[in-house]
């Protein structure tokens, strides 16, 4: 979960000019209500992959639903929904299918999780998402940063699930909570494939080729891995579930319009 062009002056300020010119803009937290044209829903490109967007739910490690998520939907670049649909055409033919649990996410919603990590009172989910990690320590271990590469639109955490595939039931708030990376069948129940820990585990188990992941679980990992990097994706090494399309359409700009239908009238 790692890291405005300016209006050039030139009659009243020619030397400021010149210096903005020579230097590189900052990339840009891009408000507004309605996506660019590039963006679509990924189930308008391909309505077999699952979506299970956690954020839209108060399943996550901030305890509720997350400002921004108007509607559990992914949305994303076009060409990292085209590739996306050409991995889950592969996973099929060995019967699974892709799961998302986030895509594009809103520049709001990564300033609600800096908010949230700055209030180290707030304690409601570390006994599943970070049982080990101190909340002191969630800026400089990397777990939350102020920007995010999801708000480009290209990146998206998903695993795999072998078919068929029963939902998720859906997280009762204050229900008991169990360590990210317990065993399988002790961990909230997920309807994917054993990866070694659940979805935005706060440890380093979720480093994709940590040697302590072995065996069944680390071959699932392989497996999704494989497939991606085949489409053109790259795997962000800390997470196993977190994958950007490559190159990206977006590189430098962090959006912020809201996760809904309505984003994307103007297509």
């Amino acid at each position: 979960m790692p890291r405005l062009t300016t209006a050039l002056r030139a009659l009243a300020l020619p030397v400021a000019a010149l210096m903005a010119l020579a230097s590189p803009a900052p990339a840009q937290a891009e408000a507004g209500p309605e996506a660019p044209k590039e963006f679509v829903a990924l189930s308008d490109v391909d309505p077999t992959i699952r979506q299970e967007i956690r954020y839209f739910t108060p399943h996550n490690f901030t305890g509720r639903p997350v400002d921004g998520y108007r509607e559990p939907l992914c949305l994303l670049t076009r060409p990292a929904a085209r590739a996306l649909h050409r991995v889950q055409r592969q996973l099929l033919r060995r019967g699974y299918t892709l799961k998302v649990y986030d895509c594009y996410r809103p520049q709001r919603a990564v300033d609600t999780f800096v908010d949230w990590a700055k209030d180290l009172d707030d304690q409601r989910m570390k006994r599943e998402f970070y049982p080990d990690v101190d909340k002191t320590r969630l800026f400089e271990d990397g777990y939350i940063a102020e920007k995010s590469g999801h708000s480009r639109g290209s990146t998206m955490d998903l695993t795999i699930a072998k078919l068929p595939a029963l939902p998720t039931r859906p997280y009762v708030p204050g229900e008991k909570l169990v360590p990210c990376y317990a065993p399988k069948k002790d961990r909230f129940p997920d309807n994917s494939v054993d990866m070694g820990t659940g979805y935005d585990c706060f440890d380093t188990l979720s480093h994709t080729l940590d040697p302590r992941i072995k065996g069944t679980q680390r071959a699932n990992r392989l497996l999704l891995k494989g497939a991606m990097e085949a489409q053109g994706f790259v795997n962000l090494a800390e997470e196993w579930w977190h994958y950007t399309y490559q190159p990206e359409p977006f590189p430098d700009t962090f959006f912020d319009f809201p996760v809904s239908r309505r984003s994307l009238t103007r297509h």
